[in-house]
């Protein structure tokens, strides 16, 4: 089995559709990432469990490996510029509702990866983490997915997440957007944008797609306090510390580190998250790390104060020659 180096950097193109003046230019264009962003935002979805995305519960650690794992068997560099992402044969040969699953959870990762970069909104909830504080009737269920806090601007904004394996059609983006509009308030505040997105293929290339056209919520849901429930963002990442980080890690300027070697990744923790991390103190952490903003990128962190490294398998493609 040869393998043949590809490009640390991938170019994923976008479009932006009627976001308002001064917040996104509409259009399309393309967004420079890497693997390791890519997996931190499919790590890192405020989810409660792994049950909501396939019809199996899990363990942390499992929903914690599962994530990751998805992210390398769904997705390749492939190509004469290896500098897009690309579905693999194995994905493309799942039964459609095992496709329909994995393309929703791609959806998620890719908003995330998305709200991250070009809106300053690290932090995303999914609003099921609620379904004990507000009443079932009221979340319906037409409702966004997730919902998170601009570190920028300290504003709320609501998501509808899709993944679809073509181009959506005028029809889905009027859902995804009716959908995101019923989130109206979190803490109080009033949600200032309400998003539909789209991670999709066309001729087997990931595209993203995302849309805030005005427009009146019907049947609005408004989220009472955070409170803890930001375990379910870091939870993951915990996990995983628990289980391959406990006495490995360095606990001095350079924080927490461990390494993930089946996975052939590195995931690290902030110096300043460290004793957020170790305590469980996710509240705290939240707020710690929504100051940092600026540091953390200077020190090649992500707003949320984590870190993943991939290693270069993933930016290979695995190539079965006549020779072997």
């Amino acid at each position: 089995m040869a393998i043949r180096p590809r490009s640390g950097q991938l170019r994923l193109p976008y479009t932006n559709e009627a976001f308002p003046p001064g917040v996104l230019a509409n259009g399309s264009s393309e967004l420079s990432v890497t693997w390791g962003e890519i997996l931190w935002a499919a790590l890192t979805i405020g989810r409660p469990s792994v049950h909501h995305v396939f019809a199996h519960g899990a363990a942390s650690l499992h929903e914690a490996v599962f994530r990751l794992s998805l992210v390398g068997m769904a997705l390749e560099q492939y190509g004469p510029t290896a500098t897009r992402l690309r579905r693999t044969s194995a994905y493309k040969n799942l039964d459609p509702t095992e496709k329909g699953a994995i393309s929703y959870f791609l959806g998620m990762t890719f908003c995330k990866l998305f709200s991250s970069r070009l809106l300053s909104t690290p932090w995303l909830l999914h609003l099921d983490v609620f379904k004990s504080t507000i009443p079932t009737s009221v979340l319906g269920r037409s409702r966004p997915d997730l919902f998170g806090q601009q570190t920028s601007s300290g504003d709320w904004l609501s998501f509808e997440t899709k993944g679809r394996a073509s181009k959506p059609s005028a029809p889905d983006r009027t859902k995804a957007k009716t959908q995101a509009t019923r989130l109206v308030s979190v803490n109080g505040s009033p949600c200032t944008l309400h998003i539909g997105s789209f991670a999709f293929f066309a001729n087997d290339a990931l595209h993203f797609h995302w849309i805030d056209p005005p427009s009146d919520p019907k049947k609005p849901i408004e989220v009472p306090e955070i409170g803890d429930a930001w375990r379910f963002y870091y939870g993951p990442v915990r996990a995983l510390w628990d289980a391959f980080g406990r006495g490995a890690e360095a606990r001095d300027q350079a924080g927490l580190g461990f390494a993930l070697p089946f996975l052939d990744l590195t995931i690290k923790v902030h110096p300043l998250l460290a004793r957020f991390f170790v305590d469980e103190d996710w509240a705290g952490a939240h707020r710690a790390m929504f100051e940092l903003g600026e540091q953390l990128k200077e020190e090649g962190f992500q707003l949320d104060g984590l870190k993943v490294e991939s290693g270069p398998s993933w930016n290979a493609r695995r190539v079965l020659t006549l020779a072997e």
